[in-house]
C-alpha cells in the first residue's frame, strides 16, 4: 500500500539534545563544515571572515547542525588554501583576531552548536618562524630537527634525496642555498615536520590545549596518516614505494605508518582532561582494514569514512558500504561517518549529474594519483576526486545531479553516526567549472601544468542573495569568481520555498535527532535491487530508490521526501522517511 501524505505540521517538537554537556554529543552529531575565506565577508575586503561566520550563526541554528568546523583561518601565505599554517596559535589578520574568534565560539555555543577547528600536523608553511630559522640555521641544527633536511644525491649533492613525487605533482624535495634538500609531500611551501622530534610533538600538545581552553570542542586533523616517517637510507625509489601502496601493513614510508598511533595516544590523554573530553576525526585516507585504528577510545576517536563519497549512485555499493562500515564502527567503539563533499572534491550535485566514470572515486594510495580510463576523471593520492581541465561540462545534468544528490543525503542523514556536510550543499550548488586559469589558486592546478583543474571549484564564496555584490558574500567582488547561475541558488531565493534544497535540509536536520535512537539499522528485504530499505530502532522506515521508475512505500506516515510523491509512489531517485506513528518510535 502507498503510504499517506506527509503531516509534518502534526509532529510533536523537539525536546534540546543537551551538547553542552554530553560526552558522546559527537557520535550522532550534524557538522556543517565552513570554509572560512567563502563563506561570508563581514568586511568587505573580498575575503570571508571571522566576523562573518558570527554574522551568520543564526542562519546556521535554524539550518539545525549541531556542529561547526572551521577549516584553517590561521595565518597563512595561501599556498594551499590555508592549510600551509604560519602560525598555529593565532588568526590569519586578513580574516580577523583572536577576539574577533572569542566571539564567534560565545555565539556559537549560545546557539547550542559545538566548534570543531582543523589541525594541520604533517607540515607547516615555510613562512612559519621554525621554518624560518631552519633556513638561517647550519646543517644539523636543533632547527633544522624539527623538519626533515637531507643531503642530495650526485657528485655535489645537486640531485633530490629521492625520485619521490609530491601529491600535488612536481618532487617532493626543495633544495635550500646550502645544498641541502627538505621534504614537503604535498607543496614545497610546505615543508614537513619530524615528528620523531620531541620539541615537535610537545608544541602540537600546546597547540591543541591553546584552543580548547579557548571552548574549541572538537579538532578536525588534516592528513592524520602521514605525520610518521622511515627515513632509512637508501630510500626507496617512487617504483618501489608504489608497490608498496597495496600491501596496507604499515610498510609504507610515510602513509599510514603504526607509530603515528603513538601520538594520538598522547593527544588523547589531553583531551580527557577536559569535561567534556575533546574531540576529534582523523583524515585518514587509509585503506578500510587500517581506518578503525584511528578511531579508538584511546587514539582520536572517529575518523572520516569516504567510501559513500567515492561510490556511484548505486544500490547495492550503497548497502554494502553502509554495512560494512557499520561493523567497523562497532568494533572500534566509535561511530561512524558520512560525508559526500568537502573542500577537496567535486560538489556531489555535479557528480551525480556526470556520465558514470566521470569523475574518479577510488582509494588507490599512489602519490600523484592516475587518470581515469576515460581521461576525464582524476582521483589523487588520497582519494580525492578533481574534474580535470577542459573535463565534460557540456555533460553535466544538472537537474539530475541535484535530484540524485538530494536522495542520497536524504539517505546518509538517516544513518546511524555522524553526518558532514559542507557549506552549500543545503543550497545544492554545483561545482563551479568556468574559472580562468588567470583566476585559479589552488597549487595542483599549477604544479600539474593546468593538468588537473583542482579545488577551486568547491571553494567559491557563498551566494547569499540574488542581485547585491557578490550575490550577498560582501561588499566586495568575491576572491573567486561567482557564476551567474548563483543567482537562481542564492539564500534569499531558497528561503521559506517548500521545494527548495535548503528546506530539504533545514526539514530533515529538524527531525533528525527526534528520530535517533541507537546507532544501528536493520536491512528490509526488497525484491527490486534498485531499492534499499532499512528500519532504526525506534520504528523510522528510510527507502531509497536508486531506479528508473516509480515505487510503492511501505505502509506508514511519510515524514519527508526527497522530492514530492507521484500518485503515492516514490518516484525515482528519491528517498523517503516514514514511521509509523502507533509502534515503538521513542520520543513520539
Amino acid at each position: 500500500m502507498p503510504a499517506s501524505t506527509p503531516t509534518a505540521t502534526t509532529l510533536p517538537s523537539s525536546s534540546p539534545r543537551g551538547l553542552s554537556t554530553d560526552p558522546n554529543w559527537w557520535r550522532q552529531a550534524a557538522v556543517y563544515q565552513i570554509y572560512p575565506r567563502s563563506f561570508y565577508d563581514a568586511n568587505a575586503d573580498g575575503l570571508g571572515d571571522i566576523k562573518g561566520i558570527t554574522a551568520k550563526v543564526a542562519y546556521l541554528q535554524q539550518l539545525g547542525v549541531d556542529a561547526l568546523w572551521l577549516s584553517p583561518f590561521y595565518p597563512s601565505e595561501l599556498a594551499d588554501g590555508g592549510y600551509d599554517v604560519a602560525d598555529y596559535r593565532n588568526v590569519d589578520p586578513r580574516l580577523g583576531t583572536l577576539d574577533d574568534f572569542d566571539e564567534m565560539a560565545t555565539a556559537i555555543h549560545a546557539a547550542g552548536m559545538k566548534l570543531i577547528v582543523d589541525i594541520v600536523p604533517n607540515h607547516s608553511s615555510n613562512r612559519h618562524a621554525w621554518f624560518q630559522e631552519a633556513l638561517a640555521a647550519e646543517k644539523g641544527s636543533a632547527a633544522r630537527a624539527r623538519y626533515i633536511f637531507r643531503e642530495g644525491l650526485g657528485t655535489n649533492g645537486e640531485l633530490p634525496p629521492s625520485d619521490w613525487t609530491s601529491v600535488f605533482g612536481g618532487p617532493a624535495w626543495t633544495r635550500v642555498p646550502d645544498g641541502q634538500w627538505y621534504l614537503h609531500l604535498f607543496a614545497s611551501e610546505q615543508p614537513d615536520f619530524n615528528w620523531d622530534n620531541r620539541e615537535v610533538r610537545d608544541d602540537f600538545l600546546a597547540t591543541l590545549k591553546f584552543w580548547s581552553d579557548r571552548g574549541v570542542d572538537g579538532f578536525r586533523i588534516d592528513v592524520a596518516h602521514a605525520l610518521m616517517k622511515d627515513l632509512t637510507e637508501p630510500l626507496p625509489s617512487q617504483a618501489a614505494i608504489d608497490a608498496l601502496e597495496k600491501l596496507h601493513n604499515g610498510s609504507h614510508p610515510f602513509w599510514d605508518r603504526d607509530e603515528v598511533h603513538e601520538i594520538y595516544a598522547e593527544w588523547r590523554t589531553l583531551f580527557n582532561q577536559y569535561n567534556p573530553p575533546r574531540t576529534a576525526v582523523a583524515e585518514a585516507w587509509v585503506d578500510q582494514s587500517r581506518r578503525a585504528r584511528y578511531a579508538t577510545t584511546g587514539g582520536l576517536g572517529q575518523a572520516f569514512n569516504f567510501d559513500l563519497l567515492q561510490a556511484d549512485f548505486d544500490a547495492a555499493q550503497f548497502a554494502s558500504l553502509v554495512t560494512k562500515n557499520l561493523a567497523e564502527a562497532a568494533a572500534s567503539g566509535a561511530s561512524s561517518t558520512w560525508v559526500f563533499s568537502n573542500h577537496d572534491v567535486v560538489r556531489h550535485a555535479t557528480r551525480y549529474g556526470l556520465p558514470q566514470g566521470t569523475v574518479g572515486g577510488t582509494v588507490e594510495g599512489a602519490v600523484g594519483g592516475s587518470t581515469a580510463e576515460d581521461g576525464q576523471g582524476y582521483t589523487g593520492q588520497d582519494g580525492k576526486a578533481w574534474l580535470l581541465a577542459g573535463g565534460p561540462e557540456t555533460e553535466l545534468d544538472r537537474p539530475r545531479g541535484l535530484r540524485r544528490a538530494r536522495a542520497a543525503t536524504l539517505f546518509m542523514l538517516a544513518l546511524p553516526g555522524s553526518a558532514y556536510l559542507y557549506q552549500g550543499e543545503e543550497l545544492g550548488l554545483h561545482e563551479v567549472a568556468g574559472i580562468s586559469d588567470a583566476e585559479r589558486q589552488d597549487p595542483t592546478f599549477f604544479r600539474n601544468a593546468g593538468v588537473e583543474i583542482g579545488r577551486d571549484g568547491c571553494r567559491v564564496p557563498l551566494p547569499w542573495t540574488a542581485t547585491d555584490v557578490s550575490f550577498g558574500f560582501g561588499d566586495a567582488p568575491a576572491h573567486l569568481p561567482q557564476p551567474d547561475w548563483f543567482a537562481g541558488v542564492a539564500v534569499s531565493v531558497q528561503d521559506q520555498d517548500p521545494a527548495s534544497t535548503l528546506e530539504l535540509y533545514r526539514k530533515a536536520l529538524a527531525l533528525r535527532p527526534r528520530l535517533q535512537a541507537a546507532e544501528e539499522l536493520s536491512w528490509v528485504k526488497n525484491a527490486n535491487p534498485d531499492v534499499l530499505e532499512f528500519v532504526r530502532p525506534n520504528g523510522w522506515t528510510v527507502v531509497t530508490n536508486f531506479g528508473a521508475s516509480a515505487v510503492e512505500l511501505p505502509a506508514g506516515t511519510v515524514l519527508l521526501t526527497s522530492v514530492p510523491l507521484a500518485d503515492g509512489l516514490l518516484p525515482a531517485e528519491a528517498t523517503a522517511w516514514l514511521v509509523q506513528l502507533d509502534g515503538p518510535v521513542g520520543v513520539f
